[in-house]
């Protein structure tokens, strides 16, 4: 039995993807589904699970609005290309996850990109305001204009739908005042006015309006029956940002960037408060039934105003960054929370529990944030799995803070909203003040070191179980930058309390490098506990100065007794952790080295180093130069260098042997199996990942690329694996990480991070048993044919894909059968068939039709060949008679064709069936002109004299040729003609 190659093999499990990279948004009136943007396309997604539930194509150009009915019913996108793209969206399918799109129109809607839009409560209507002032309204489901308005003299800034109570006189006979007003058709401009009726169905809603606001400033009222505008709300001095409106207040809401809020009465026109808000107000919208509004503009902040006395009820808040600026607020009556969009493309849910005991006059805290939503990380610079379980990913995202994700269920942390499902924000860790470079984890989880642009360095104190997040210690003390920041690797003797209780043992010592081109060490394990606003400031035990250019990595060795400088400047430096004294120098590299790695403990010799008397392990190095090198530790000497990359190599990780723990159920095979995991298990791997998009897993012991990982398409900066040490004691030693979610993860300037899982030992068991199944197949195919059971020989080859068994098959049947010693029985089943066997007849009578395709490529392929071509065209003659022309029509229109049975490139049924004519042509043709030789041959020996003895000379004789005669004539038997 042929035993299965251990292949290291990796699969993309899950993605962390983009959901919002700016522009529009948009909510139900659930406060479920979620449509945002995503480059040139819409992404539907499910806020309760972070699930993409559906992805709306475009048309290529950004999207300048979009809107949701409030049933979900249907989602519409508008476009720079002045397109408007409506779809259908089936209800959301709580069993499966999923939903079903489909585009059912596309129109153009205006003259100039339309910047707005709104849909009414009813989600029957859909209005859309343009650049151009012009304002139109649409029945979703028809794709007809039924209004279209004129009058602003800007761009429509904001739409709002909304019904007048019953008791308001326009709404007592509501039928009446929806009258046709279509012009006749020869009136200019009656394309562009009023070219539909209101549907019907809104007859019963009483007075159904809809407001406008302008960048002028002015908001218009439009009333829906009467086709006209009522109403011009002049207050405003700039651009109208949001509407909104209360049916228990009958107020209108208006928001501008003039710094002010108005509200406006529905009955008179006339306004009943002017609210100053002191900031550029980009959203508001009516919450408790009208009495409050919320409020969110160029501060970043949510604030929350009461709509009759006019103050704001939340304590006061310090203003945000320029770039957390709240550009929208999505809130429907009965949702439990509002959602804020900032410029940041983060979205926050507010819980809106505080107000329900608000009492007029009392002030309240700010409004909690239940949960935040990275929409777009931005370039993914580093990333390290922590938490004790290694259930959380921290990201250092090109941003200020350190983005926290669940990444994996987990017992020590409390089960709340913001961690039920994969990729959600469980904690954001601020206080740098400048863009996040470098990242790293110790041996716990429990801790991460930072290192920023703001030429500091921190140390958080990392407590799931609690919900605790804080900032332990700054490290100040750089003159520039930090590029790179390391813990030791290693864990402290079981008997130590730092491993019992790592959560209050900090690790002893930090290393950060900067761009001032010196290293230091910190000292942290003997700090006490810290408070929240007052982290430690350790002192530097020394600092040294490093390298002639800046610094790109920093590593400490799993002994703690060693650390390793990369820099730009093309070496990588060896140092002494205790006195900060250089070891060892490693160059070899033509450019700047990016990462550098100790290779973990307990690691194994290359047979390159056996000739060293001392094994002091090994490092790997990454460059710029685009390869990955492998150096001894023992003399500093260069082992192996890994080429294969595109591109400049940016990270290098050693990843633990796969675990073969699962093995085939057969005994040898067990066997293989356990001798291959234990030589792998001695082994580990190398990952590299490089600024061409692909992440590569080497072998050390063999200077072989074992698998390309390919999921990016922009350059990967960041691998992380949950096992820091990279050695599989460290994972077996500790309970808590004896299965980890993932084996690797990438992440990239793509946005997005990918979660590799190790698939070695499914594919290796795979790969068993499907060579244990081979060679049982084989072994049955082969008692099958020495059993001279056709039927089962025959379709057992055809499952198989066995060409060649598979023509032996039907040449030893149909020579069976034309053996002219055969009994009567023989003879007399070879008359009433049409191969000559009458087992055979019936399987292919019998075929399933991707058996059939099968058989016919293989009669494409033996026609080709005279040898074979009997074979062929006694089959081919079979399966003409057994099956009609409608069942080779059907299977052209098939999908088998599209899927390959041999790994080749399919063929269609055209192609297959002109192959087969044009050589039965030419066979026809051969056997044709020998049966004229044959007549000829004849003739000539009819002609000679002396005739008698011709044979003893060797000539044929007359039954000789009558033979030659017979044996042409049942050979063209066979021969089937193939119409065009």
């Amino acid at each position: 039995m042929s035993k299965a190659v251990v292949k290291t093999t990796f699969e993309a499990s899950r993605t962390l993807r983009p959901i919002y990279t700016g522009g529009s948004t948009a909510l139900d009136a659930t406060g479920r589904l979620l449509v945002t943007c995503v480059n040139e396309d819409a992404l539907v997604v499910d806020l309760d699970s972070g699930d993409q539930l559906a992805t709306l194509e475009g048309d290529g150009e950004l999207i300048t609005s979009l809107a949701i009915t409030p049933s979900a019913s249907h989602a519409i996108l508008c476009t720079r290309s002045l397109s408007m793209r409506i779809y259908s969206l089936t209800p959301y399918d709580e069993a499966c996850r999923t939903i079903e799109t489909k585009l059912v129109r596309s129109l153009k809607p205006h003259t100039a990109p339309v910047v707005t839009t709104a849909t009414d409560p009813t989600g029957t209507l859909l209005a859309t305001g343009a650049a151009d002032g012009s304002i139109k309204v649409w029945d979703i489901r028809g794709g007809y204009i039924t209004h279209s308005f004129h009058g602003h003299g800007g761009v429509i800034s904001a739409l709002c739908f909304f019904q007048l109570p019953f008791p308001e006189s326009d709404a007592k006979s509501p039928s009446k005042n929806i009258k046709s007003k279509r012009k006749p058709r020869d009136v200019p401009g009656d394309e562009d006015e009023e070219m539909m009726d209101l549907d019907p169905s809104t007859n019963s809603m009483g007075a159904f309006r809809l407001a406008s606001g302008s960048e002028e400033g002015k908001v218009r009222v439009w009333d829906l029956n009467k086709r006209k505008s009522i109403a011009s709300l002049d207050s405003h001095v700039s651009v109208v940002r949001s509407l909104s409106y209360s049916p228990a207040e009958n107020a209108l809401l208006s928001a501008g960037r003039d710094k002010t809020v108005i509200v406006w009465d529905m009955r008179t026109f006339k306004n009943r408060r002017i609210i100053p808000v002191l900031e550029s107000a980009e959203a508001a919208s009516f919450v408790a039934e009208g009495e409050l509004c919320l409020v969110g503009g160029e501060n970043g902040r949510l604030r929350v105003w009461d709509c009759n006395r006019g103050g704001e009820i939340t304590a006061e808040q310090e203003a945000a960054a320029e770039f957390e600026t709240v550009v929208a607020i999505h809130y429907s009556p009965g949702m439990s929370f509002a959602m804020t969009v900032h410029a940041d493309q983060t979205l926050r849910l507010h819980s809106l529990e505080p107000l329900s005991d608000f009492k007029p006059g009392s002030t309240l805290d700010p409004l909690p944030v239940v949960r935040r939503i990275s929409g777009n990380d931005d370039d993914i610079i580093d990333l390290a799995y922590v938490g004790p379980d290694r259930s959380l990913l921290a990201l250092a995202t090109n941003t200020e803070s350190i983005r926290v994700v669940s990444v994996g269920s987990s017992e020590d942390r409390p089960s709340t909203l913001s961690q039920e499902y994969f990729g959600a924000d469980v904690a954001h860790l601020d206080g740098h003040d400048d863009i996040i470079i470098c990242i790293d984890v110790d041996w716990s989880g429990h801790w991460l070191a930072t290192g920023a642009k703001d030429n500091t360095g921190r140390l958080w104190r990392l407590d799931p179980k609690t919900s605790s997040y804080t900032c332990f210690g700054v490290l100040t003390g750089h003159a520039e930058s930090l590029g790179a920041i390391s813990f030791p690797r290693d864990s402290p003797p079981r008997n130590n309390p730092a491993f019992n209780d790592p959560l209050n043992h900090p690790p002893p010592f930090v290393i950060t490098g900067s761009q001032d081109r010196t290293v230091k060490r910190w000292n942290t394990a003997k700090l006490g506990p810290a408070s929240h606003d007052q982290p430690h400031k350790p002192k530097a035990l020394f600092t040294r100065k490093a390298h002639d250019k800046d610094i790109n990595a920093l590593d400490v060795s799993p002994s703690s007794e060693l650390f390793a400088s990369a820099s730009q400047d093309r070496t990588v430096k060896i140092w002494s952790a205790e006195d900060g004294s250089v070891v060892g120098v490693l160059r070899g590299h033509k450019r700047g080295v990016w990462s550098a790695r100790f290779s973990p403990k307990g690691t194994p010799i290359l047979a390159a180093e056996a000739r060293s008397s001392t094994n002091r392990g090994m490092i790997l190095t990454a460059s710029g130069d685009k390869t990955v090198k492998l150096w001894s530790l023992s003399d500093y000497s260069c082992l192996l260098t890994f080429e294969g990359h595109t591109n400049s190599v940016l990270k290098v990780l050693w990843l633990p042997p796969p675990d073969m723990s699962s093995k085939a159920d057969d005994e040898e095979d067990e066997e293989a199996a356990a001798t291959n995991a234990t030589a792998l298990q001695l082994r580990p791997l190398v990952a590299s990942a490089a600024a061409d998009g692909l992440v590569k897993v080497w072998s050390p012991y063999t200077g072989e690329l074992e698998t390309t990982l390919d999921n990016h398409t922009d350059r990967v900066w960041a691998l992380a694996s949950p096992n820091p040490s990279g050695s599989r004691d460290d994972v077996e030693s500790s309970p808590s990480r004896s299965s980890y979610p993932y084996a690797l993860a990438s992440g990239s300037a793509d946005s997005t991070v990918t979660f590799w899982t190790d698939t070695t030992s499914a594919t290796y068991t795979a790969a068993v048993n499907a060579n244990s199944a081979r060679v049982e197949q084989d072994q049955q195919l082969q008692n099958y044919i020495v059993a001279g059971a056709y039927r089962e020989a025959i379709t057992l080859a055809l499952q198989l894909n066995h060409p060649a068994r598979l023509l032996s098959l039907f040449n030893t049947a149909i020579d069976a059968a034309d053996d002219p010693n055969a009994s009567d029985d023989r003879k007399q089943d070879r008359a009433n068939s049409l191969t000559g066997n009458r087992s055979i007849d019936e399987v292919l009578q019998t075929l399933d039709p991707e058996n059939l395709y099968t058989l016919l490529l293989r009669l494409r392929d033996w026609n080709t060949n005279a040898r074979h071509s009997k074979t062929a065209q006694r089959i081919l003659f079979a399966l003409f008679r057994s099956y009609p022309a409608s069942t080779f029509i059907d299977l052209a229109s098939s999908n088998i064709m599209k899927r390959s049975t041999d790994g080749r490139a399919t063929a269609a049924m055209k192609d297959i069936l002109q192959a087969l004519a044009a050589y039965t042509e030419r066979h026809y043709r051969r056997i044709e002109e020998l049966e004229d030789e044959s007549y000829l041959v004849e003739w000539v020996l009819g002609e000679m004299d002396g005739g008698v003895g011709l044979s003893a000379l060797g000539a044929p004789t007359q039954e000789t040729i009558n033979g030659i005669s017979d044996d042409v004539a049942e050979h063209g038997k066979d021969l089937v003609m193939l119409g065009a």
